[in-house]
């Protein structure tokens, strides 16, 4: 009887190193790393480089949240025997095969990229465009297609840099006259971005209206009492409204007991239960749900030496599978080479 080996599919995620983690990211997508980290081979890239496209003006922050995210990453369940954590700034080959592929795009159609024309309109960068930033969706298609990702979860604003990804596969593919490169699929999350506290936008902790994932009790409480609800919704007794009442999205989105929740929403619809009542019930849902998270994270920034070693030893790891994608595009290419073996390049030495 023969041993049939199959290979799991490769996904890459991560986030940018400008700040932790908050619970958008955990219903968003970090609940997710952690379940398919059994069934995929996955790549979580601290996006350092990407970071610095809008924050080369303070370095610092962006080198600081290497190790705030890999912190996050291992108190919500990564796996570091499981999924390869990895420093972008590590692994110079993504720079080289950006490079590359810069060559195949045009300007036009990075200005016509729906997520970057979003992004340059909500930072007001108007024709002031750091060119690191227009040319975001190349960095991003060379970090999927190193490491030969067939899946890559984004959110839905996000779908359009892996259509430019997959227009970009086709080229260096066609160019080299044979698929060197695999196409990737966007996987959309069930739940879509959660709203602030404020209601008023995505949860973000440059606008204020975030829980993160290292919150402590105190933190949790005063953001669950100033959600927004239903500012018309004035007695307990009255009717309210539940569409656009930050409280119920919260409720739908972390606590398990749909029957319970169902019940609370008739409730609250047709009079007769507050809005404190209902926060209440919130709290309670989210101080459980962050308590051991926040303990596991204290624990893992006592041993930063171990943190250190989780990122050196995944970047290595990454670096391979990184630079012999690059050899493989400029073999393609035809491109001149003076040394035909495998570069060495040594790990970045992490700080925190």
């Amino acid at each position: 009887m023969y041993h049939v080996s199959i290979q799991k599919p490769i996904i890459l995620t991560g986030d940018r190193t400008t700040g932790p983690l908050h619970l958008g990211h955990y219903v968003g997508s970090l609940k997710n790393r952690v379940r398919m980290q059994d069934t995929h081979r996955q790549f979580l890239l601290l996006a350092d480089m990407q970071a610095l496209t809008d924050h080369a003006h303070d370095p610092e922050k962006v080198r600081r949240n290497v190790f705030e995210i890999a912190l996050d990453y291992l108190a919500i369940g990564i796996d570091p025997e499981k999924s390869t954590i990895c420093v972008q700034s590590g692994l110079p080959a993504l720079a080289e095969l950006t490079m590359l592929y810069l060559n195949f795009v045009t300007v036009a159609r990075l200005e016509r990229n729906p997520t970057i024309k979003d992004e340059i309109r909500m930072r007001g960068f108007g024709r002031d465009i750091p060119a690191g930033f227009l040319c975001y969706p190349v960095a991003q298609a060379a970090d999927i297609t190193a490491f030969k990702a067939t899946v890559v979860p984004v959110g839905e604003d996000q779908a359009p840099l892996i259509e430019q990804t997959n227009e970009i596969v086709r080229r260096i593919n066609t160019q080299i006259g044979r698929s060197v490169l695999v196409e990737a699929e966007a996987v959309i999350p069930r739940v879509g971005r959660l709203p602030g506290i404020d209601g008023k936008a995505k949860m973000s902790k440059s606008q204020g209206n975030a829980i993160l994932l290292s919150a402590g009790p105190q933190d949790i409480r005063q953001a669950v009492r100033q959600m927004y609800t239903d500012p018309n919704h004035l007695r307990a007794s009255d009717p309210g409204t539940i569409e656009g009442n930050v409280v119920f999205t919260y409720l739908d989105a972390f606590d398990e007991d749909e029957a319970a929740i169902a019940a609370l929403k008739a409730q609250y619809r047709r009079g007769g239960l507050g809005d404190m009542a209902v926060k209440q019930r919130l709290e309670a849902v989210l101080q459980e749900l962050l308590a051991p998270i926040r303990e596991r994270r204290a624990a893992y920034a006592r041993d930063l030496d171990y943190v250190r070693d989780v990122l050196r030893e995944g970047t290595r790891t990454a670096r391979d599978v990184t630079d012999a994608t690059l050899q493989d595009v400029r073999a393609g290419l035809r491109l001149f080479q003076l040394d035909q073996g495998r570069r060495v390049h040594q790990p970045p030495e992490l700080t925190p």
